[in-house]
């Protein structure tokens, strides 16, 4: 687990000008003042759908805004010039960099070929037709706009299946003569190895193989700190632990790295063991209680907040977060934290010392797609709070369906609810007479006070010196 606190830094509706990469470098200094520790980049190359591609729809993983494809030279973000700068800029203030990685698929290819396949049962993956069809698949990916980094070619051998069969312009899930989905997936659909556009078959070596030549290129360019690797769920599981392996014997570096598993606790638990926890996980399970808590009207039993969460199993290899890309408005994920319960959500994850915590841009700094204001005072001021009173000795109040909290000895006392307010005793130390939150004076006796929770609110009380 590291220290410190990261930032997302992206929403998926930004637009693409002006660019990110230039918005960035420029806040950078502010968001290490803030105490913003690493930063999360959105995937950097080209996508298939150019300037309007947020990068999970893969196109070209060699190509971070340099030559011009897909109607384009840069990509959503900028072009490579000011990617790299960008990432210059956030170590020059001593903030770590994370990239975001997706080797799932590919899209956007440059030509189709004639496979032979068979259909599958999209919603039961066992079940394949024992038909074969000859369809027009998009899996040849010559990249003829780029001339060096790499002269691998892609072709229908170096993927499993398909969605789409362009001679019959008919959708559906095609799995390739002699290819087979990986076992070591998510068992959702019975397999949820096939996710999206050409489906990167890691059971060939040539795909691995580049895959890693890939990955050091990437890292010796960029000299990122670590990685967000995208939909893990739907790699063979035994392909991340032997590429993160190679990366970091590569580097000489932690490169620390999370990866984004959609599951319940039991499954992500199963991931860490079964890859010898070669990575952290983001704690999706805590996610949702969050978002239980803030649409229940007030019924969901705050006692059960952290339970069954990843940061409560393994919180060394839990990042914690309240939203992100895939869970705001308008999204396949969508699972937005009410406004009005944020705080709440973000002082579980700031002001507590386990796990990982990651700030989701569109939080921070808003959601203008959606009118969504930036909540960017009340997060500096909990970072500010994490700073000076987040360690040492916590007692947790977690004892009460409607409102509970925790202190530290250091001086800090939380105390939330998403139901009616009311107060709760709890022990903060005996070097103090009394705590504000700026709206109540709480006088301490004998190392106890009773703390005031308004309704449906966070309040947050330090010290009076």
């Amino acid at each position: 687990m590291k220290k410190g606190v990261m930032m997302q830094g992206f929403e998926w509706y930004l637009p693409s000008s002006p660019h990110l990469w230039k918005i960035l470098r420029i806040n950078a200094f502010k968001l290490k003042k803030a105490g913003i520790t690493a930063i999360w980049l959105p995937p950097a190359y080209k996508g298939a759908y150019g300037v309007n591609d947020t990068g999970y729809g893969v196109y070209d993983h060699y190509d971070l805004g340099e030559f011009k494809s897909k109607n384009t030279i840069r990509t959503k973000y900028g072009t490579q010039k000011e990617y790299l700068w960008c990432i210059k800029m956030f170590h020059l203030f001593g903030i770590d960099v994370y990239a975001d990685i997706v080797l799932n698929h590919l899209m956007g290819a440059d030509a189709m070929e004639q496979v032979i396949a068979y259909k599958v049962d999209a919603y039961h993956r066992h079940k394949v037709s024992k038909r074969k069809r000859v369809i027009r698949a998009s899996t040849y990916f010559s990249f003829p706009s780029r001339d060096k980094y790499s002269d691998f070619i892609y072709n229908s051998k170096h993927f499993t299946s398909v969605d789409y069969d362009a001679s019959k312009h008919q959708h559906g899930l095609y799995l390739f003569k002699g290819k087979h989905f990986s076992e070591n997936v998510d068992d959702e659909y019975e397999n949820y190895d096939y996710l999206m556009g050409a489906d990167l078959d890691y059971n060939n070596p040539e795909v691995v193989e580049e895959a890693i030549q890939w990955g050091l290129w990437y890292k010796d360019i960029t000299h990122l700190d670590g990685f967000r690797c995208d939909a893990i769920k739907h790699i063979d599981s035994s392909f991340y632990e032997h590429w993160i392996t190679i990366m970091r014997k590569h580097s000489k570096k932690e490169l620390f790295t999370v990866g984004e598993y959609w599951g319940d606790i039991n499954h992500l638990c199963h991931y860490l063991e079964s890859t010898h926890f070669c990575m952290s996980l983001f704690d999706v399970p805590l996610h949702y209680h969050f978002y239980d808590a803030s649409h229940s009207n007030g019924y969901y039993d705050m006692r059960e907040l952290f339970n069954n969460t990843l940061v409560q199993r393994y919180d060394k290899y839990a990042v914690t977060f309240v939203d992100n890309h895939d869970t705001q408005p308008g999204q396949s994920l969508t699972s937005f934290i009410e406004d009005w319960f944020k705080p709440q959500a973000y002082a579980c994850i700031l002001l507590r010392e386990q796990g990982y915590p990651c700030i989701f841009y569109g939080d921070y700094y808003g959601i203008p797609h959606d009118h969504i204001n930036p909540k960017k005072d009340i997060l500096d001021y909990m970072l500010k709070l994490r700073k000076q009173y987040v360690e040492g000795i916590r007692h947790d109040y977690i004892d009460d369906p409607d409102v509970i909290g925790w202190t530290y000895e250091t001086g800090l006392a939380v105390i939330l609810t998403n139901s009616k307010g009311g107060t709760k005793r709890m022990f903060v130390g005996k070097k103090y007479k009394h705590m504000t939150d700026g709206n109540h004076i709480i006088d301490i006796i004998d190392g106890y006070g009773e703390f005031i929770c308004d309704e449906a609110s966070l309040n947050l009380y330090i010290a009076q010196k």
